[in-house]
């Protein structure tokens, strides 16, 4: 197309991070020409200190990124994760944290796939984990490989988007230098602060939380076994994240106030107040790079589409990250647009035809409202210690815990698995 009518490609996508990079990899899988406008420089988002994060990356989600050809490098840093414990978590005696209630929540792998195949599932995924944690720096670094593999992905950046025009054939960007750029579609994939969403004149609903997510890296004396926590304390959850080796990553909900103290203590008050949480059950701790605090809100775009124009990733919803599935929504973004455009393509259809964009929007929007308010009824739920809230939600635990069935759906809907699946999260190339 950016040959024949004027265009310089099928899609543009505003914002080259984790998302747009995949997206970008969708898309020329599909077939559509990309250009990719970048705000980062290479050098810093590519360095270990930029981002400590990591992630917990929903078996869908990665059965997306092997089926765009990253699963050679991703699988030599990826620490699978076997079983997640979900625990109402107290303070003992002391200060240090008591062991887990009776009333808990356990996943398992071994659970999940031991009744046979699932419907629109083939029995080679029956081996996979709960999901995988990977630190930010390696995906990154993946994604930042498959792009530069993919010729036909042209990437320009440091550069960002200035100036938006639209008409009935296509959109035109202009960029902070003054250079023009035009397509049919364009991609607004450049956070919550998102260029984009703003000069199309899409609003979005949201509040900030009074609470920091501390975030870093430690290493333990014992296995971790590729057993996930997630401890639910009264200023917020406590997570211990396996990654590969004895170490784990752990996010550390607390008020902003007590956050930015902690943050800035020594390493030996840090890790002694992280004991006091932590416990002893993986021995002696230690730390391994740098703390990072990151605040927390919630933002839901009030639709993802405008004329010739679609969100996805953080610049459509930004979520508490309890569960670990705000980059997972993303990457479901990825999955679904990139099949839209495909399937309109095929039928002689431009990428930023309406019937396209409204299918992607019925695809996706439900489920990203759904776990946004899902995410927040669970912070509300647990993080308090009102005695009677605390024994109810014990009890609801412990209820999930006692029924199979109800196990297993939590765990394929956490996993990406559940629902309408794109092609892509079935683990199924785009390719013709």
């Amino acid at each position: 197309m950016s040959n024949g009518r004027g265009f310089d490609a099928d899609v543009i996508l505003s914002g080259g991070g984790l998302v747009g990079q995949t997206l970008a990899l969708a898309l020329d899988q599909a077939g559509a020409s990309v250009v990719v406008v970048d705000a980062s420089k290479p050098a810093e988002t590519l360095a270990p200190s930029f981002d400590g994060r990591a992630f917990a990356i929903a078996f869908a989600s990665y059965r997306m990124w092997r089926a765009l050809g990253l699963g050679d490098e991703l699988d030599q840093v990826a620490q699978p994760i076997e079983q997640i414990m979900v625990t109402d978590g107290k303070l003992g005696d002391g200060g240090r944290r008591g062991g887990p209630s009776l009333l808990h929540l356990h996943f398992s792998a071994a659970e999940l796939w031991s009744d046979g195949a699932h419907a629109g599932e083939t029995p080679a995924v029956h081996s996979e984990p709960l999901g995988l944690m990977l630190e930010a720096r390696h995906v990154r670094r993946a994604l930042d490989n498959g792009v530069k593999a993919r010729p036909s992905i042209k990437m320009i950046q440091p550069m960002s988007v200035s100036a938006i025009a639209r008409d009935a054939a296509g959109v035109t960007v202009t960029l902070a230098d003054g250079k023009r750029l035009r397509a049919p579609l364009l991609v607004g994939a450049d956070g919550r602060r998102s260029f984009v969403r703003g000069a199309v004149g899409i609003r979005t609903i949201g509040w900030d939380y009074p609470v920091t997510a501390i975030v870093a890296t430690i290493r333990h004396e014992k296995p971790h076994s590729a057993v996930a926590h997630e401890f639910f304390l009264p200023n917020g959850p406590f997570a211990i994240l396996p990654l590969k080796g004895n170490r784990s990553n752990i996010v550390w909900a607390e008020p902003r106030a007590v956050a930015d103290a902690l943050l800035k203590m020594d390493e030996a008050d840090f890790l002694a107040e992280l004991r006091r949480r932590f416990g002893d059950f993986l021995g002696a701790l230690s730390l391994e790079g740098p703390r990072f605090g990151y605040p927390l809100s919630l933002q839901l775009a009030e639709r993802m589409i405008d004329q010739r124009v679609c969100l996805a990733g953080d610049s459509a919803h930004g979520i508490h990250p309890l569960a670990g599935q705000g980059l997972n929504l993303g990457l479901k973004d990825c999955a679904a647009l990139a099949e839209c455009v495909a399937d309109g393509m095929a039928l002689g259809l431009d990428p930023g035809d309406v019937s396209i964009l409204e299918r992607y929007q019925r695809w996706r929007r439900f489920d990203n409202v759904t776990m946004a308010l899902g995410m927040e009824f669970f912070d509300k739920m647990f993080s308090n210690s009102f005695a009677p809230l605390r024994a109810a939600r014990r009890l609801g635990l412990a209820a999930v815990n006692g029924v199979g069935p109800a196990r297993r759906f939590f765990m394929k809907y956490a996993g990406g698995a559940a629902g309408d699946l794109p092609k892509l999260l079935r683990g199924e190339s785009l390719a013709a």
